[in-house]
């Protein structure tokens, strides 16, 4: 069985904003591909663009529908930078396997961006560079030693000090600058990709529930609540943190999370429309829009009852606008759109991607952090590999 939850509340900005519609049919019978993916949000748009690429068939079902789910409520800053900075994930897990794990994430996003202008997906994108401001996670000279570990992992990073930040983005703090980061709509790309993947002959169901995964020697028979059965040889939980029973989540735990979008307003941003976050817990993050919103949240806590979740909506937006507003005062931070949700995370900030322990046909995808749209091109990159025969030099370090 799957876990079910109230995965969001609040009017996201991406509603302001029109995604293409995605053509999706009633499972009225029982049908066969080579892998059933469950999940249309941006990890199973992902997967089934690499996998109906890769020429397999692929068959898609969300007991929601396509872009439904936890994908509209991201902030939608891609970034290669892992929330577990490079110095205190080295701590966690070696500094040979953390360098990997960064190198892996800034391949992804390059991945993702060539995968995006290939199929020439309308989503807004840009390139933006991004300034990690110091905090109370890492101070400036933290942060100086974080720039120096990072050009020994070959990741390009300037540390610039307070008053260089000060006069270049009129923000009162020392802050390491990269390059080669996304901002885009995720509606937007979820469904292109979905769009792409149908045009090879993927086919997409909703509303279906997946309620039973019988495995076998050849393949999976996925049970579905209305009594059609999808036989696959492989299956992708794309799900988001609505886990499945038989699905570890050791070291697994919930977040919640709080945004906020403001009016447009071009003339108030700051240079090169950086993205935004803080060296801090909880952090501050924010970008802008292709069309001069400005978008912010934070306020992470590690609780994941909704309703608690939902009625600190207020408060939430409230505090995180005093704190925009305090490192840019010319920034109108009213709130347009203000929403709550919900997303996994673990222990060392890495996914989980990989075949679920004792059930080497079943693939799934948990612990998206707060870089799910990085780690959903990561796990599409594996899944798909592992499901061709390739050995994928970076699988140990995402494992179950």
């Amino acid at each position: 069985m799957q876990r079910k939850l109230d995965l969001r509340t609040g009017r996201t900005v991406w509603s302001a904003y029109r995604a293409p519609a995605v053509p999706q049919e009633a499972l009225a019978r029982d049908l066969s591909a080579d892998v059933v993916v469950v999940g249309m949000g941006i990890g199973g748009a992902l997967a089934a663009d690499a996998l109906s690429l890769a020429g397999l068939s692929v068959v898609a079902i969300d007991r929601r529908g396509a872009v439904k789910g936890s994908t509209a409520a991201t902030t939608a800053l891609v970034q290669y930078e892992i929330d577990q900075p490079l110095c205190l994930l080295s701590r966690r897990i070696g500094k040979e396997r953390a360098m990997r794990a960064w190198r892996r994430s800034r391949l992804a996003v390059g991945n993702l961006k060539a995968r995006i202008l290939e199929r020439q997906i309308a989503c807004d994108l840009a390139e933006r560079p991004s300034l990690y401001l110091a905090g109370d996670v890492l101070g400036a000279e933290a942060l100086e030693e974080e720039a120096e570990l990072r050009g020994a992992a070959g990741l390009a990073a300037s540390f610039l000090p307070r008053a260089a930040v000060r006069e270049t983005y009129g923000m009162d703090r020392a802050a390491l600058r990269s390059q080669g980061n996304l901002a885009l709509d995720p509606r937007k790309l979820t469904a292109g990709l979905l769009l792409r993947a149908r045009e090879r002959g993927a086919r997409f169901f909703s509303p279906v529930e997946a309620v039973r995964f019988a495995s076998h020697a050849d393949g999976v028979a996925v049970e579905t609540k209305a009594g059609p059965v999808l036989s696959a040889r492989y299956v992708l939980l794309a799900t988001g943190y609505e886990l499945m029973d038989f699905v570890p989540a050791k070291n697994h735990r919930i977040i919640s999370t709080w945004a906020f979008a403001t009016a447009r307003q071009p003339a108030a941003l700051w240079k090169d429309r950086a993205l935004v976050w803080e060296a801090s817990d909880p952090y501050l993050y924010f970008r802008a829009t292709h069309d001069g919103r400005v978008i912010c949240g934070g306020e992470d806590e590690d609780f994941s009852d909704e309703a608690q979740r939902d009625a600190l909506i207020a408060e939430k937006t409230e505090r995180i606008a005093g704190k925009l507003k305090a490192l840019l005062p010319a920034v109108d931070t009213r709130p347009t759109f203000a929403w709550s949700g919900s997303f996994g995370t673990t222990t060392t900030g890495l996914p989980y991607v990989g075949a679920v322990p004792r059930r080497p046909r079943i693939f799934a995808v948990m612990g998206y952090g707060g870089n799910g749209i990085t780690y959903a091109e990561i796990a599409a990159e594996l899944v798909t590999a592992a499901i061709l025969g390739h050995a994928d030099p970076d699988a140990d370090l995402f494992a179950f």
